[in-house]
């Protein structure tokens, strides 16, 4: 197989994985806009990582938009269920940023759509 081959596929699997991705999120996540459905991605990707993001550093997450913007996207997501606000310890002036079981299901679906555009990619 050729390089340009090679890349056509890996084209074709991205191409293929937001097509599947596009039709989870319309279903799964339909109340939420692009901003709040990246936030939750950071959440998830850093709680997964170890590092639970606090609401200020969140709110710092200054590439996906304002600490205003953030914070109303934070409120939305807890009102949708995707996230819970917690106290570590005895420490109740941070509250950090936890994923809930809707997120869980979110990102397995998400997972399986990867294994989806995997095997369609590879048997093109």
């Amino acid at each position: 197989m050729s390089p340009w081959e090679q890349n056509f596929d890996m084209e074709n699997l991205y191409l293929r994985f937001l097509q599947i991705a596009n039709v989870i999120q319309r279903g799964s996540l339909s109340e939420l806009d692009e901003t709040s459905i990246a936030l939750l991605n950071e959440i998830a990707v850093s709680h997964l990582n170890g590092n639970a993001l606090t609401v200020s550093q969140a709110m710092g997450l200054a590439n996906l938009a304002s600490a205003t913007t953030i914070h109303r996207k934070l409120d939305e997501l807890r009102i949708a269920g995707y996230i819970e606000q917690t106290f570590q310890g005895s420490n109740r002036r941070t509250k950090y940023l936890v994923p809930t079981a809707a997120t869980h299901a979110y990102v397995k679906k998400m997972s399986e759509a990867m294994a989806v555009a995997a095997r369609s990619a590879s048997s093109c």
